[in-house]
């Protein structure tokens, strides 16, 4: 029997629950404006750590968003850090509103996790994208396609989670990690993928297309 899915993230429980003793104590000391304060705050870490359920697209070729954003880039260019290759580069630039659970875009199996620590530039800046905080997972798909997928962290993120392991097998929507308050995840593909998104496009993790892997 499957077991029911918790929509919130459970990185983010202690915070929620700090939030909400804090609250309850200020309450009992009879403190209502600081009581109603720190209730919108406990409010907002509810909403920023959920973690809805999302149904990915039935074609097998289909490759999806790997975060909820907006589409920042969409070029060619020789990445050198993680799949030595020209590839596509898709960014998606994810705010403090947007759900920041990440997904695995198409089936795989995990060859490499690549962690560096860095800046923290604001997350839709070229310097941020090359000079932050990063978690990288590089996979091969059961075709010998080679992709990644990057966590930047942004401005405000101070925490890149990632669960992924070195020959993990993931499934296309399977979630692997997150971000916390505000970031950015970049996509390199293979040169033979049809890109669909475009540039200012709003996507959604686990569910918008970004193309089909040629």
């Amino acid at each position: 029997m499957k077991k029911p899915h918790i929509p919130v993230a459970l990185e983010g429980i202690p915070f929620i629950a700090a939030g909400a003793f804090i609250t309850l104590v200020l309450a009992i000391l009879q403190y209502p404006i600081a009581t109603l304060v720190a209730g919108l705050l406990t409010l907002f870490e509810l909403y920023f750590f959920r973690d809805p359920e999302r149904v990915s697209p039935s074609d097998s070729d289909a490759l999806i968003s790997p975060a909820d954003g907006k589409v920042i880039l969409v070029e060619k260019v020789f990445d050198d850090r993680f799949i030595n290759d020209h590839v596509y580069k898709v960014s998606i630039f994810m705010n403090v509103f947007n759900v920041h659970v990440n997904r695995i875009p198409f089936p795989g199996k995990v060859e490499n996790v690549l962690y560096s620590p860095g800046k923290f530039y604001s997350a839709d800046s070229d310097k941020g994208g090359l000079e932050n905080e990063y978690c990288t997972v590089v996979l091969e798909t059961e075709q010998g396609q080679r992709y990644a997928v990057s966590q930047i962290a942004g401005l405000i993120a101070r925490r890149i989670v990632c669960w992924a392991e070195k020959d993990d097998g993931f499934e296309r929507g399977q979630r692997f990690g997150l971000i916390r308050f505000g970031s950015r995840v970049d996509l390199y593909l293979p040169l033979k993928t049809n890109v669909e998104v475009t540039l200012g496009q709003k996507v959604r993790a686990g569910e918008t297309v970004i193309g089909y892997l040629g």
